[in-house]
């Protein structure tokens, strides 16, 4: 048995990169997760706004190719912006690179796409890497509804007023923290989300790529997330729905009814908490009666 190329024999032919500009995700780790695309983008850039630009210096090295290179961080994304617009209207191809992952996700560069936007000039995604998503592919919790919370507070009080406000959502959460930060955000999820079911991801498609799951309070003192280091992503599982009782229906019923309609209330109701419209539209007439 022959042994399989490691390509397709008929793979699509480059296209040519039309002037625009390009958000180019970049590896988290592993190298070889760089597209086709993105190296066809990179390749005919006329400049390349980076993150930091001695880490895209290096992965362009990698890969053989040289390009212009601007920095692109918080500080520098309004002139990166100017350059950009500078550039485009000149008909040229401009890529915006982070140091790793999919640029505009808790990285630098919103500044730039929102500007370029805002001149009616073109803006293309060249999807690839990105470990919000890989996170949450292993985590083993549901996926078919989920919030990106990004970084929370560094401190406690703001870190726990963050987190209340996300207590009543009923989706997936999807966190980034640093290592450092780990065990203090784990041990306030676990005090105001409660025993949710969670993952911690880090050093994804690297050599030491691990997965720790069990419930965020487990979590907190579990001794193999001792020291970690570099960026790590959070995967806590939906809370559990409570079902609203009668006293629950009756105030908000009463509450609606001072301002609404019989009819409006009992939809208002009926919509925030979950239950049968017909059935609180009978129990605000009720209300209404006495």
């Amino acid at each position: 048995m022959s042994e399989l190329s490691p390509f397709p024999p008929a793979a699509p032919p480059p296209r040519r990169v039309e002037p625009g500009l390009y958000l180019v995700a970049t590896p988290i780790g592993n190298l070889r997760d760089m597209t086709l695309r993105a190296l066809d983008v990179l390749a005919a850039a006329d400049l390349v706004l980076a993150e930091d630009t001695r880490v895209t210096a290096k992965l362009l090295a990698a890969y053989g190719l040289k390009a212009k290179l601007e920095r692109c961080d918080d500080h520098a994304s309004g002139r990166a912006a100017e350059q950009a617009i500078e550039r485009l209207r000149e008909g040229q191809v401009v890529a915006l690179v982070s140091d790793a992952g999919t640029p505009l996700v808790s990285d630098p560069g919103f500044v730039v796409a929102r500007a370029v936007i805002a001149e009616g000039l073109p803006v293309h995604p060249i999807p690839g890497p990105s470990s919000l998503l890989a996170a949450l592919c292993i985590a083993g919790l549901p996926a078919d509804r989920v919030l990106f919370a990004g970084f929370l507070p560094p401190k406690t009080a703001g870190r726990t007023a963050a987190l209340e406000g996300l207590k009543g959502q009923r989706q997936t959460l999807v966190f980034f923290e640093s290592g450092p930060r780990l065990r203090d955000s784990l041990t306030d999820m676990a005090a105001v989300l409660g025993p949710r079911p969670a993952a911690v991801a880090r050093e994804l498609t690297k050599l030491y790529e691990e997965c720790v799951r069990g419930t965020l309070d487990a979590l907190a003192v579990d001794p193999r997330l001792d020291g970690p280091k570099g960026e790590i992503v959070v995967v806590v599982g939906p809370g559990e729905e409570v079902q609203a009782t009668e006293a629950d229906a009756d105030a908000a019923l009463i509450d609606a009814l001072q301002t609404l309609s019989t009819g409006d209330a009992a939809s208002e109701v009926a919509k925030a908490l979950g239950l049968n419209r017909k059935t609180l539209y009978r129990r605000a007439l009720e209300l209404k009666g006495k």
